[in-house]
């Protein structure tokens, strides 16, 4: 099951023909990133200060489908897809109205003090095997 975080759509975010700018959708699928973990159970300030690592967008394939609006309220979701050392890849989507807007596949790494590569925290693997179906 997806989870869920609703975003706004404010004036700041659209562009001059009055739909949200491309860029800004990866803002948007930021913050659901950032509050699925939350909602995980997960700090993430401190997994980093734990040595666990950071995550950081790898590769980010984007489509997208129809504008959204000022003031539309979307849902953008984020959904656990796989994993394998380092890599965790997700999907996520912004929906207005049940309408789909626009759909990612982000690919994170996690990343060690050094900068360099690291096993994903064995406590985001055990919440995400609690809280969705894991597939290998």
């Amino acid at each position: 099951m997806p989870h869920t975080h609703q975003i706004r759509v404010y004036y700041e975010d659209t562009d001059l023909a009055g739909i949200v700018y491309y860029a800004n959708y990866l803002k948007f699928i930021e913050r659901a990133r950032s509050e699925w973990v939350r909602t995980l159970g997960l700090d993430q300030a401190a997994m980093k200060a734990a040595g666990e690592g950071v995550f950081a967008v790898r590769r980010v394939v984007a489509d997208y489908r129809a504008p959204a609006r000022f003031d539309d309220l979307l849902d953008v979701t984020t959904e656990y897809q796989n994993h394998s050392g380092a890599r965790l890849i997700l999907r996520q989507s912004a929906f207005c109205e049940g309408r789909l807007l626009f759909m990612a596949e982000v690919t994170l790494v996690c990343l060690g003090e050094n900068g360099r590569p690291q096993p994903l925290p064995s406590a985001l693997l055990a919440a995400i095997e609690k809280n969705t179906a894991l597939k290998p």
